[in-house]
């Protein structure tokens, strides 16, 4: 995941981040940890990278973290919001 589409905004909160869909009008509400995952996919970090953040940062194993990236990007992708690379 390197992007966002072009019709996709992202907003911080207070408590994460919204992705909203322009195209529908649906939104995705991100947690904290989400919203620094995908930030750091967006900035060009890989997956592993981000799992490697969060063991660093929250109380979670690298493994767990892992899944957590990667069903993200999957979520993500599957909801056609974000670009191919």
């Amino acid at each position: 995941m390197s992007r966002l589409r072009a019709d996709v905004t992202a907003c911080p909160t207070e408590d994460g981040m919204v992705l909203l869909d322009e195209r529908n009008g649906r939104y995705w509400q991100l947690n904290a940890t989400g919203a620094l995952a995908v930030q750091a996919l967006l900035d060009g970090a890989t997956p592993e990278h981000v799992a490697d953040q969060l063991t660093r940062t929250r109380p979670v194993s690298r493994e767990r973290a892992a899944a957590d990236v990667a069903a993200l990007v999957d979520q993500l992708t599957r909801a056609n919001l974000v670009s191919a690379s």
